[in-house]
This record gives structure tokens, C-alpha cells and sequence, in this order.
């Protein structure tokens, strides 16, 4: 009966439930991966949940290993492969609105469901017996509806991340949240204030890496913003009066978003793009907004913002820097000194997600001033990878010299060697052919006798 879910469910995951029932005891699988098989997709993993305490499981499985023994969770290991398995529980005193200050293991399978944040994650599979969904979880996947397991204040004031959880789960399953769990989301959403920037940056980055990071969309209209990213709320009311554009910069920005791949550096950097905006505005005596340095004032807005998500400052680096160039555009063929000043200061790979955030972008705004723009990108990607393939030099570590040569050559060592590879550089990247040692060595001969 239960054969196409089976089918699904790795054998190994089933070998343990059948040795813990043959050992006396119930087990299921449960949680986020029965939601996935409802609903035909791939599982991260698969968790157990079990009648048995965790001394007992030790018994049944010869290799195991405490996962979060005070919570009930025993990791087993079955030909290599890790499997959670949670005795059946309940919860109570979260008094840091995120975990609970008590266990108390139960023996039956609907209490333990009883505790869980959606119904669509609250039920539980049986290889024989099927599914146990006492929370109609099954029928709420079906309506693409988002609902709390019974009353949604209670289980947010449980755990307050569970309300960014719930605009995550919308925007990676394109599901509504129900009207009484919205209601709960605004009573209790002040309690996100107790909870780390770190799992909050987490659910946000899963909702702008989703297939929908119009989702932000949701989180301003709850009014979530304020605890993630507050410095974006004022770009909704910043329009863009000028040729170039027709949404103001908070739509703008959603529809480049949607219109990147999924990674996470690419759509930070274009969610962060025109942040700047807010504060540089100005509209001249046509109407016509202009938004002058804009890319340097988001960059350091990117700064501040991703720093405080805790982002690592290898990301951080990679943001502000495409922030900082997004807007640079060539036209035409001698534009090549400036692609590869762009090149000396973030590399190729940077350069091709460069490329990535402005087609994006322009693809956000006027499209009747789209091709143009385009054909300026792809001209762009041209000029970079004739720069590569005729290995044309465009940093230090690409001149026909080093300092070493110099003062072997008779410069003193100092300031003036550093000084002197700046001019050799700035010298090569408009003439590639005179990257050539004796002819650079002799040019800081002579440029040193002018200092």
C-alpha cells in the first residue's frame, strides 16, 4: 500500500525503524523529509523519531554516537550513513524564546508532533502503518498553505525564529501563510529581538537565495524587516523618476533578484546594489531623479549591513566590491584600459559575477532601453577574455619585473620601488607589448631619475 513512499525512503532509514519495533519499541519517520516525500521532493535527511530513550536505542545499534542526548537524539550509524533518532518528546519554560529549558519524554507519537512549529512538518510516516497526521498537515500541503501546529502564539513565543522560518517555508515552497499564523507572526514578532543575528541571517539568506525572494516583499509587509536588515525598509519609498527605470529602488531590487541565479553572493550583492540610494537622491529642474555615487554609498551601507548579519569578510569583500563597480559600463572596443583597471582591483572571478549582478540589474529596469545595455555586457565579457587568453597583464604578479630586479638593477630599496611598479603597471595595461624586462627596467631608470 505504502510501496511508492517506500520506494523513496533509503533502505537503511527503514532498517532501523524495523530493528528498533523488533526490539519491542515504535519509530517513524518524521519532520521536514515526510513533508518533502509528500510533496515529491528531495529530502536533506531523514530523521527518526522513536517510543525508545536513548540508553535503549545505544542497545539495539552497535555504533552510535550522543547527538543531543539532552534532548533525546542519539545519532546511529548503518553503512556509514547517519541517521538522528529522537525519542518522542515534549517542551516546556523556553525562556530565551528559542529552546526549552525542559525535556519530558513521552510515549506517544501525537504528543510529540503536538510540539512541532507547522503542520506541514507534523507528521509522521510508518513503512506499514502509514501516516499519522493529527494536525491535517497532508490537506494543508495540498491547499499550499502554511499553518501552526495549534495556536500559533504559543508556538512562537516558543520559538521566535519560527516566524522567519514560516516566510522561508512560503518562499521556498510558493505556499500562503494562513491568516491566524500571520496573526500570531505580528503579535509576537517583537521577540526576534531575543534571538542571535546568526540564526536570523540564516532564514533570511534561504529566502533570498529561494526560487521567490520577492518574499521580502512579505517580510516588509509584516513588518520583519526592522530585525533583519532595517536599513532597507526606506528604499521602498525612494522612487526613480528618470528614463532608465520604472519601479522604485525596493522593486527594482526585488525584480533583480529574481532575475539571478540562486547564489548567495550574487543576490546579497544585488539586494544591497542601490541601498544607497535612499541617501543620494536628487531631482533637477526637468524631474528627473539622479542618484550621483550612489555604488560608493551602498558599498559602505553593504558593509555595515553584512556585518551585522555576521556574514564572514571573504563575502563581505566579494558584496562591497561588486557593489562598487555594478554601475561601471563600456561601449565600445578602446574601453579595454578600463576593463582591465577593473580586473586589477577584483580579479576574473569577481569580474565574471560582475557581469552576472549588472545584466540582472539592467534586465530590472526600462526594458525598452534593455538591448543596448546588454550588448555593452556582453562587449564587457569580450574584452575580459581577450585579456586572459593573450595573457595581457593587468596586475603586479604579471609584470615582466619585480622589486628584486630593480634594486639589483641599482634602485635603492624603499618607497620609490613601490611607487615605480605602480607607473610600470599603469604603463603595461595601456601598452601590453612593452611588458618586457629590460625595456621596463630601463623606463624605471628613467622615471627614478625624476623623482
Amino acid at each position: 500500500m505504502y510501496k511508492e513512499y517506500n520506494n523513496k525512503i533509503p533502505q537503511d532509514a527503514l532498517e532501523i525503524i524495523r530493528c528498533i519495533e523488533d526490539a519491542g519499541y515504535e519509530a517513524y519517520i518524521v519532520g521536514g523529509c515526510v513533508r518533502d516525500l509528500l510533496m515529491q521532493r528531495e529530502p536533506n535527511d531523514w530523521d527518526i523519531t522513536t517510543s525508545a530513550k536513548p540508553e535503549e536505542i545505544k542497545k539495539v545499534f552497535k555504533r552510535t554516537y550522543d547527538t543531543g542526548i539532552k534532548h533525546g537524539t542519539v545519532t546511529v550509524i548503518l553503512n556509514k550513513e547517519h541517521f538522528e533518532v529522537t525519542t518522542y518528546r515534549i517542551e516546556s519554560d523556553y525562556k530565551d524564546f528559542r529552546h526549552p529549558e525542559n525535556v519530558s519524554f513521552v510515549e506517544d507519537i501525537a504528543l510529540d508532533l503536538s510540539r512541532r512549529d507547522f503542520t506541514m512538518n507534523a507528521i509522521a510516516y510508518h513503512p506499514e502503518r502509514g501516516f499519522v497526521d493529527p494536525y491535517e498537515g497532508m490537506k494543508d500541503i495540498q491547499r499550499g498553505c502554511i499553518r501552526s501546529v495549534r495556536n500559533a502564539v504559543e508556538r512562537f513565543t516558543e520559538d521566535a525564529l519560527r516566524i522567519l522560518r514560516a516566510v522561508r517555508f512560503a518562499a521556498q515552497l510558493g505556499f500562503e501563510i494562513e491568516d491566524e499564523t500571520i496573526e500570531g507572526i505580528c503579535e509576537c514578532r517583537d521577540l526576534l529581538r531575543h534571538i542571535s543575528k546568526e540564526r536570523i541571517r540564516d532564514e533570511f539568506l534561504k529566502i533570498c537565495i529561494s526560487p521567490r525572494p520577492e518574499y521580502i516583499n512579505k517580510l516588509h509587509e509584516l513588518d520583519l524587516l526592522e530585525y533583519i536588515i532595517p536599513e532597507f525598509i526606506p528604499t521602498y519609498e525612494v522612487p526613480q523618476n528618470n528614463p532608465h527605470h520604472i519601479y522604485n529602488v525596493a522593486q527594482h531590487t526585488i525584480v533583480a533578484m529574481q532575475n539571478s541565479m540562486s547564489d548567495v553572493i550574487l543576490r546579497l550583492t544585488l539586494l544591497l546594489h542601490d541601498i544607497g540610494k535612499v541617501s543620494t537622491r536628487t531631482t533637477d529642474a526637468k524631474g528627473i531623479d539622479h542618484f550621483f555615487n550612489h555604488p560608493v554609498k551602498s558599498a559602505e551601507i553593504a558593509k555595515h549591513v553584512l556585518r551585522d548579519l555576521k556574514m564572514d569578510n571573504n563575502s563581505i569583500k566579494s558584496i562591497s566590491l561588486l557593489i562598487l563597480f555594478h554601475d561601471y559600463y563600456i561601449k565600445h572596443q578602446m574601453d579595454k584600459v578600463l576593463v582591465k583597471n577593473i580586473l586589477t582591483q577584483i580579479g576574473p572571478e569577481l569580474f565574471d559575477l560582475l557581469l552576472l549582478v549588472q545584466e540582472s540589474d539592467v534586465k530590472a529596469q526600462n526594458l525598452e532601453m534593455l538591448t543596448p545595455k546588454l550588448e555593452g555586457i556582453k562587449l564587457q565579457r569580450k574584452i575580459k577574455d581577450e585579456i586572459i587568453i593573450n595573457n595581457e597583464p593587468y596586475n603586479k604578479a604579471m609584470l615582466a619585473i619585480t622589486g628584486q630586479d630593480l634594486i639589483e638593477s641599482g634602485i635603492p630599496r624603499g618607497k620609490a620601488i613601490g611607487d615605480l611598479l605602480d607607473k610600470v603597471l599603469e604603463k603595461v595595461i595601456k601598452n601590453p607589448e612593452e611588458n618586457e624586462r629590460e625595456l621596463l627596467i630601463k623606463y624605471c631608470h628613467t622615471e627614478y631619475a625624476k623623482m
